[in-house]
């Protein structure tokens, strides 16, 4: 049994995840971070530019809309390390378009990824965080999943089910120690969002009433309290971050 803790942290390699790894790494766990599988250059290089001891920060190949891989994948990861601590559901795409031209595939790419990854990665570990009377448990959802978007019923739709899903987990978890929380970032200077057209997120800005993107550090902060001791009373909510755009 290894002493420190574990974290596992899916989508870990884009802009948010790379923030939460670094500061769950920070905070003293060893962070067991995911990418696709095949993608093992991508996870090489992404691991030099952190700058992390590997026995700190290792990159762990996983398919979440894949339910037999994660089976296998995350019984092996508990067969090595005994235990996982925190897991923070990250993995998320986009596919936008206006309903009325969206097809079946582009509506089953966003549901598959952030929706049904949740069942896949965190069904695996549940039983064992309740069995060890402790875990973390960390759904990263979004404003539009609480506002709606128009182009995104597909996001929103899955954003929004993972607010259910995390407060349901919630209330089957907590006699055993095991939280589960929702953070909901508003827009954030990832670098998918920082190229967008200066006019374009101009726009995004001014809808937000600190005139200002959120940084991936403010919503990795979010995760490292959730995980910590000092939140170990909260479970079922949703933090919001996201300048006052929307308040509910």
């Amino acid at each position: 049994m290894i002493e420190k803790k574990i974290a596992l942290v899916t989508g870990a390699m884009g802009g948010i995840g790379t923030a939460i790894c670094r500061r769950l790494v920070q905070d003293g766990y060893t962070v067991l971070a995911t990418h696709r599988p095949g993608k093992e250059d991508v996870a090489s290089k992404w691991l030099e530019e952190q700058a992390y001891e590997t026995d700190t920060l290792k990159p762990l190949a996983l398919d979440v809309c894949d339910t037999q891989a994660c089976q296998t994948v995350l019984k092996s990861v508990l067969e090595t390390y005994g235990r996982v601590d925190v897991l923070v559901n990250n993995a998320g795409i986009t596919r936008d378009v206006p309903f009325k031209r969206m097809n079946i595939e582009q509506w089953n790419d966003v549901i598959n990824t952030n929706l049904n990854s949740m069942f896949n990665v965190t069904q695996p570990l549940f039983q064992p965080m309740c069995e060890q009377g402790s875990g973390r448990i960390i759904n990263i959802t979004s404003i539009n999943g609480l506002k709606g978007q128009f182009g995104q019923a597909n996001y929103a739709a899955a954003k929004a089910g993972m607010i259910g899903f995390t407060k349901s987990l919630a209330l089957e978890s907590a006699r055993y120690g095991v939280t589960a929380n929702t953070v909901a970032p508003g827009y954030t200077a990832t670098p998918m969002v920082t190229a967008l057209k200066d006019e374009i997120l101009e726009s995004i800005k001014a809808q937000i009433p600190q005139r200002r993107l959120a940084t991936p550090d403010e919503i990795a902060n979010s995760v490292g309290y959730l995980a910590s001791d000092e939140a170990g009373f909260i479970t079922g909510e949703t933090l919001n971050i996201n300048g006052g755009q929307y308040m509910h």
